[in-house]
């Protein structure tokens, strides 16, 4: 008997400590900043387990101040949503027990009181004991906890889980309370963001600088990962400000994607909300997130166009106007979360509001006409001011001087481009067959005489054949040479007799060919010179190479030296401007110096004669007729060449001269320059004591006389001309 009573007491124990453990984790859930819905579910099932019940309801006004159902533990056992009557009653009881300070506790199958003029009272329909009491915050009730208990317990027990569950109400309006606490202040820090954003966007009139002041102050106020602002330039958006970057690169993959992205988002003028899902958007819009997406890796993005909103004013009901077209686009994205939070969108849609109309207002302040002459003006009254005219007109004085200087002085129009100086004649080799390189006889910067032994290589291939064509030669010459002393000869040995002798003589040629090739493994230097390949044992030894591929290349330093300059195609145009004018100076020249050296001929004659001459040939037909060389025209001014200054970057302290003597026809892309046009420049006889080959210059090339402003500014006005006159 004490036996039992003992393991009686041990499970009361166990079962106490259970609960206490339960409603431990009740009294820490109340103190987590956690959802209301995650709250309910953790709390329900805490409750109807320490309760040992059948399950539960958690009831709790809505906006509408109607009680709806946040959480159930095995509701569909009550029976409730098959029984309409009943459903009506126990509603009523829920009501009640809102109302009631303590609590209620609901037999099974009972109610309380008669109908009364067709009203439903409120009763308890289930087969099971309903125990609830109200959740309160602030002193006011806020919802109500059900729980679904058997039916047989004790009156005792009943008021026992009656007075738990009050307990376990006031947790839950503990964490209500606390709740309600952190939204009031998570609203007002909202509010505090909202009024920041509103006043930073509004701030500016400058389109450029209003764009990042969203981007950015978006960014905070939404709480996501990146926002862009677009802005519509005709039916094309550009991006124009990054949340987070000063600058960015507007050529990059992503910024060109999210570009035709705003665009088709814009052109169809209704926001997008992607977070993996495209079923519901255009074919266009569909193909651009898809392709944004795939490079961006963005989880979730929202476009949403910038529309300003229309100012209300009486207006024609029959002619209403049109709609407002977008000022450009807003994204925003979520780089590794695609669930969208709670007042996600609203934030979004607010951000997108006050952006469009400060972007609004800044479009159409800066659009109007000489925005930026009003404002200089508006700054400079203080100038004109009879304390400072003396030191306004001195000002002006000087700077009409200046501009006069600028405008008039004359000036050598230079084209700065960059290159390499080198040897005229130079020499690539070539890998005369296919083979491997076995030996390197130089090194860099190594004077080589004409036929010195530069690579040796081997080829396997030409090894096997030439061992192959040894063996089938044996072969054949000892076939033959028995044929050849054979005592009685059939006409069939006389036939395979005449076969042999072919076969010897074609596999003779055949080894010959062999041995050629073997012998062309010794490549040698074609001519005196400088080995200028640098590191050329490293850069060959044991590299299988292809035949005709380059091996290295030999200088001849005793030649005359040329620049390979490579000017930018944007300049060309004064070059190509500057010889056209040469050449047609050159053209009265050559009438003058043909008429000279032929006195009978008429000048109408002249003319005709000189017309068949391309410009381009004008120089050398007139140094041809005076009988000079291109050295003395050039000298004596009959050449078209234009005159080169250039330094080199090892002496960067002298300069030296030289003349274009050839312009490519063609353009090429440089990597550092972009398209490009090589002039090959002809230098003077003086010895450079920097001279190397391959060294980097930097030339000048002269074209003409232009004014100190020009040369100065050229540049300015060919911007001027590309971007905005054009």
């Amino acid at each position: 008997m004490s036996s039992d009573q003992s393991s009686n007491a041990n499970v009361v124990e166990q079962t106490r400590q259970q609960i206490r453990g339960l409603v431990g984790e009740i009294s820490q859930l109340a103190k987590q900043e956690i959802s209301p819905e995650e709250f309910y579910g953790e709390f329900l099932s805490r409750v109807v387990s320490a309760l040992a019940a059948q399950g539960g309801a958690v009831w709790v006004l809505n906006s509408e101040g109607n009680l709806a159902l946040q959480f159930q533990i095995n509701l569909s056992n009550t029976g409730l949503r098959e029984n309409s009557e009943g459903l009506q009653t126990h509603t009523k009881l829920l009501y009640k027990a809102m109302e009631t300070e303590g609590g209620t506790l609901a037999l099974p199958q009972s109610g309380f009181g008669e109908p009364t003029d067709g009203e439903v009272q409120p009763g308890n329909p289930t087969p099971f004991l309903l125990i609830l009491s109200p959740i309160t915050a602030d002193r006011e009730p806020v919802g109500v906890i059900e729980i679904f208990q058997r039916a047989d317990a004790s009156p005792a027990s009943q008021r026992g889980f009656l007075h738990f569950l009050q307990q376990m109400c006031e947790l839950a309006g503990d964490y209500l309370k606390t709740h309600q606490l952190r939204h009031f202040s998570d609203r007002q820090a909202l509010w505090t963001r909202l009024e920041n954003y509103t006043r930073m966007t509004h701030r500016s009139l400058d389109p450029k600088e209003t764009a990042f002041t969203i981007a950015n102050e978006g960014r905070r106020l939404i709480e996501c990962d990146r926002v862009v602002v677009a802005l519509a330039r005709g039916k094309q958006c550009k991006i124009t400000a990054v949340s987070g970057q000063d600058v960015f690169n507007k050529r990059a993959n992503q910024i060109r994607l999210l570009a035709e992205l705003s665009t088709a988002v814009v052109a169809t003028g209704e926001p997008i909300w992607y977070s993996g899902d495209t079923s519901n958007m255009a074919p266009q819009v569909e193909d651009a997130i898809q392709e944004y997406v795939d490079e961006a890796h963005s989880k979730m993005v929202a476009v949403l166009p910038l529309v300003p909103e229309v100012v209300e004013a009486e207006q024609d009901i029959d002619n209403p106007p049109p709609p407002p077209e977008p000022l450009g686009a807003i994204i925003v994205e979520q780089i590794e979360n695609s669930v969208i939070p709670s007042g996600f969108r609203q934030r979004v849609e607010i951000v997108s509001q006050h952006g469009a109309a400060a972007m609004s207002n800044a479009l159409e302040h800066s659009d109007l006409f000489l925005m930026p002459v009003w404002k200089t003006l508006g700054k400079s009254r203080i100038l004109w001011t009879p304390k400072n005219m003396p030191k306004t007109v001195s000002v002006l004085i000087l700077a009409l001087v200046l501009i006069v200087f600028l405008f008039t002085f004359p000036k050598d129009f230079k084209l700065e481009a960059k290159g390499v100086i080198q040897p005229i004649q130079k020499s690539d080799i070539f890998a005369p067959v296919e083979g491997e390189i076995a030996v390197v006889k130089v090194k860099h910067n190594q004077r080589v005489k004409k036929g010195e032994l530069l690579v040796v290589m081997k080829s396997t291939q030409i090894d096997l054949q030439l061992e192959e064509l040894s063996t089938n030669l044996r072969e054949a010459e000892k076939e033959y040479r028995a044929l050849e002393f054979a005592a009685n000869k059939t006409p069939n040995d006389e036939l395979r007799f005449g076969v042999l002798k072919e076969k010897i003589t074609g596999l003779l040629r055949q080894r010959e060919q062999q041995q050629e090739l073997k012998s062309r493994l010794e490549v040698r230097s074609p001519c005196d010179g400088l080995v200028v390949t640098w590191d050329v044992e490293q850069l060959l030894i044991n590299r299988p190479v292809q035949k005709g591929q380059t091996l290295l290349t030999v200088a001849s330093v005793s030649s005359e030296w040329e620049l390979e300059l490579e000017m930018p195609e944007s300049q060309m145009g004064y070059l190509v401007t500057q010889r056209l004018k040469i050449q047609q100076e050159l053209q009265q020249k050559y009438r003058d110096a043909y008429l000279k050296k032929h006195p009978g001929t008429s000048q109408a004659a002249a003319d005709k004669l000189i017309a068949k001459i391309p410009l381009e040939n004008i120089a050398s037909s007139l140094q041809k007729l005076q009988g000079k060389t291109a050295d003395q025209a050039y000298d004596a001014g009959l050449s078209d060449d234009l005159p080169v200054e250039f330094i080199l970057a090892t002496d960067p302290g002298t300069k030296y001269l030289g003349r274009v003597t050839e312009i490519r026809k063609m353009a090429q892309v440089s990597q550092e320059e972009g398209s490009v046009v090589q002039l090959k420049v002809r230098i003077g006889t003086e010895e450079m004591s920097a001279k190397r080959y391959g060294a980097e210059v930097t030339a000048n090339v002269i074209c003409g006389k232009r004014s100190v402003g020009f040369c100065w500014l050229h540049e300015f006005f060919e911007f001027v001309e590309a971007k905005i006159l054009f």
